[in-house]
Formats: C-alpha cells, structure tokens, sequence
C-alpha cells in the first residue's frame, strides 16, 4: 500500500557489506528466501552513502513541510525528534511514539499482504521499511523506503485522532474478511480495490483543510515524502482538488508512478473518521461488492491474505 518519493547517484559499498539499498540488499534477500518478514533493522548496515540519501531527502523537503504539511505533521516531527543527519533506529522511534498514541514501527523485509498490513493498523503496528531509496532516485520510489514510512508517515501517527482513524481502518478490512469467507472471490477483490483506493486517497495522498481556515494542506504520506508530489499537489494548476467523496474515491482508479492529477480534500480528522466508519458500514453492507473496475490490481497474494483458501 505505500508507494512513494534530484540528484547525483549515491556510491555503494560492497568492500564493507554495509548496505541497505532498496533493491540491492542482501541482508533482505537472505531474509526473504528465510521466509521471514517482521525482522530487526540491522543499523550497522547502513553505509555512507544511505545515511548521505536520507540527509539530501530530508533537507530538501524540510522548507516544504513547513509550507505545505499539516501541524500535527510538524508537530510529530518534533516530538520523534527525527534526526536531519541520520537515519532514524526504529527502536528510539518507538519510545517516542508509544506513549503518544499506542502505535509502533516495526521493521518489515518487503511487501505485506494487503489484509495482514491493515491488520496491523488495527493492532496499532506500522509495518516499516528499512531499507532507502537509492541515491538517484530521491524524489519518487514506487514502493516503500524508510524514509516515506518513518518520515511521510509516522509523525501523523504520534497524533492521537489520526492514530485512531488507522484502527478504523483496519477494522474496516477486517469486515471485509468476514465477509470473504463465503467464497465469492469477486466481490472479495472489488472489497480490497475499495480499501486500497481509500487508503490512497487519504493516508498516502490526502488533503485536508487548515486548521485556521486558510487554503489546504498536506496530511498524506506520499505527498509529505516527495518533494516533488507536495509541491504539485498544493501549487499546480493542473490538479483536480475535490471535496471528499466516497462514492467517488471508492470508485477511481490510481496510477502510482506519476504525478497524481486528482485529490481529495477532507474538512479535518473528524471528517476522516466519519468516512472511515462509512466505509466500514458500506462494506458490511455489501456497497463495496462492485466497484468500478481498474488500478490498482489485486494480486494473488493480497486475495489469499483476506482469504486464504483462495486459489
């Protein structure tokens, strides 16, 4: 579920071993081929040049947070106390973030199933990536690194309101579990398209009100990890911003490898939580079972983690 992200390309090095660069990591590998998928972050691994991508990231979109991102953003900016020079240690995170909102980071060697990541919201786990994005890539990603989880989505996180909307969330796949058990596999993957694309919209590439009335703002992970996507999101003339919509949103597809042209914007949390209970109760009632058809895909892997007798 987490997609997301110029400059000259970072040097590894192989003569150390030490490196935790997205597709070329064999600590991830090795941990891939053990079947194992919630692992510890190895720090040790991280090379010069990884620590280099998360500084470079991290300063060229700090001024665009404080003009773009919502205050509870910054606020949990602060209150992780995220380091501009070093990758954060998931472990130090955690003692921030805990007592805050109950949530936790925990670290993940690659993609989680659909059904067991929301089931992770709802038990106020945040599946984490540990590796970073390479060097010549550091506006977009197509997937997850650790600096779109650790910094476009955990300091939402130390916020109380949005934490519990992500245990909504997460109760709301979970209705849509239940009800996959009958077999029909159609109306289970029109279920997950519905998730995804709600997720999409809000937690990965959401817009809010401001506080004090004036304008929009970021709140969405996937805008708040790229430089490039939070300034087109918040300044371009070229996208649709729409007042929230479920039917809408539930029904649009997505492409994850361009710049988005449409977003949604959401009045406050208050608003986000209210949808998100909609989403659930429309899952319980059979609203989702037939959705408009399109991205993003649903995968065998993301069927069997809702239902795993699928074929």
């Amino acid at each position: 579920m987490q997609r997301v992200g110029v400059f000259d390309q970072g040097v590894l090095e192989p003569a150390t071993g030490r490196n935790l660069t997205t597709g070329r990591a064999d600590f991830i590998e090795r941990a891939q081929t053990r079947g194992e998928l919630f692992i510890e972050q190895p720090y040790g691994l991280y090379s010069e040049a990884n620590q280099q991508t998360w500084r470079r990231l991290y300063r060229a979109l700090a001024g665009k947070w404080e003009q773009h991102a919502h205050p509870r953003f910054l606020d949990g900016v602060t209150r992780l106390a995220l380091d501009p020079d070093r990758i954060p240690r998931i472990a130090d995170i955690n003692r921030f973030l805990e007592p805050l909102s109950g949530f936790r980071a925990r670290a993940v060697s690659g993609y989680v199933p659909a059904y067991l990541f929301f089931d992770c919201l709802r038990r106020r786990e945040f599946p984490t990536t540990i590796t970073v994005r390479d060097g010549d890539r550091l506006d977009y990603l197509p997937e997850p690194d650790i600096f779109h989880d650790l910094a476009g989505h955990v300091p939402m996180h130390t916020d109380p309101a949005f934490a519990d909307v992500l245990v909504r969330f997460g109760e709301a796949a979970r209705t849509a579990a239940l009800r996959a058990q009958d077999g029909d596999c159609r109306r289970v993957e029109s279920a997950l398209k519905a998730l995804a694309r709600f997720f999409w919209f809000t937690i990965e590439f959401g817009l809010m009100r401001r506080p004090d009335g004036d304008g929009l703002c970021a709140y969405g992970s996937g805008l708040l990890s790229s430089a490039g996507e939070i300034g087109h999101a918040l300044e371009s003339p070229r996208v649709q911003r729409v007042p929230f919509q479920l039917d809408w949103v539930v029904n649009q597809s997505f492409e994850i490898d361009s710049l988005q042209p449409l977003l949604f914007v959401v009045d406050g949390f208050d608003h986000l939580e209210r949808e998100v209970l909609r989403l659930e109760r429309w899952l319980g009632d059979g609203r989702l079972d037939n959705v408009a058809p399109g991205e993003p895909a649903v995968s065998r892997e993301d069927l069997r983690s809702f239902r795993p007798d699928a074929g």
